[in-house]
């Protein structure tokens, strides 16, 4: 039996039972202690099941479609969202052109910026950023597009066509949702859309999503892990690092 003919059976053995032993997949596949362990061990470094002593569970991520309104979000992790985002902001220098994303983490780096990044040039599809921005007295382009409510972030077709003729030195992207096997993700496929145009425009991303995000799947995929670097308060698993370059900000 190829190895990824077992991958399979041993993923459907966790979907029907969510634990498993090495012995009750060596009777199911009829294959010996040694392989199902190895088999294991790479499943576990995928982030497609989670290895325990004596078998394997399914990763511990739940799967959501809320979206609570942007007030509701900026009273969330306050002090995780402040470190994040003056992390993020000692990242960016007066050469940069940077893209930031609409959200509450990346409304906080646009109060945090000072000095030789308020001479740094500006695209965001956040209303709230782009007015903030403005008052800092910063350069600051809008995307076209449709304003959606939830997150007063300028989503659709115009947005994704405008972000797509510019070039970022870095990005600075929310995300719902972090987790092994799914990625960076969201409620809104639109949303998730402009979310991934910017990152493909840019020479490097940052998603900063603070510690309760890890773990959780939304439904609409803005990129893999291996799309861009995570700047966290705390990383809570380092599997994660295994996958994408992860920095601490101090709290």
């Amino acid at each position: 039996m190829l190895a990824e003919e077992r991958f399979a059976l041993i993923l459907e053995q966790l979907n029907e039972k969510r634990t498993v032993t090495v012995q009750q997949l060596c009777e199911a596949l009829h294959t010996s202690e040694s392989t199902i362990r190895r088999d294991l061990t790479e499943l576990d470094r995928q982030g497609r099941l989670t290895k325990v002593h004596g078998g394997a569970t399914l990763p511990d991520s739940r799967f959501l479609a809320d979206e609570p309104t942007m007030e509701a979000k900026e009273t969330l992790a306050v002090a995780e969202k402040r470190s994040i985002a003056a992390a993020a902001a000692a990242l960016i220098t007066a050469e940069d052109f940077v893209f930031i994303d609409a959200g509450t983490t990346t409304l906080e780096l646009v109060r945090a910026l000072t000095g030789a990044a308020l001479k740094a040039t500006y695209v965001t599809n956040g209303v709230a950023h782009a007015r903030l921005l403005a008052q800092k007295g910063c350069r600051v382009y809008l995307p076209g597009g449709l304003l959606r409510p939830q997150t007063e972030a300028i989503v659709g077709a115009p947005a994704v066509s405008s972000i797509q003729q510019y070039n970022f030195t870095k990005a600075f992207m929310g995300a719902n949702g972090v987790a092994l096997e799914a990625g960076f993700t969201t409620p809104d496929p639109e949303e998730a859309a402009v979310k991934a145009a910017a990152v493909r425009r840019a020479r490097e991303s940052w998603f900063l999503v603070d510690d309760a995000k890890f773990a959780k799947i939304y439904p609409a995929v803005i990129t893999d892990l291996h799309g861009g670097a995570i700047l966290t308060n705390r990383c809570p698993n380092p599997k994660y690092k295994q996958q994408t370059f992860v920095k601490e900000a101090e709290v």
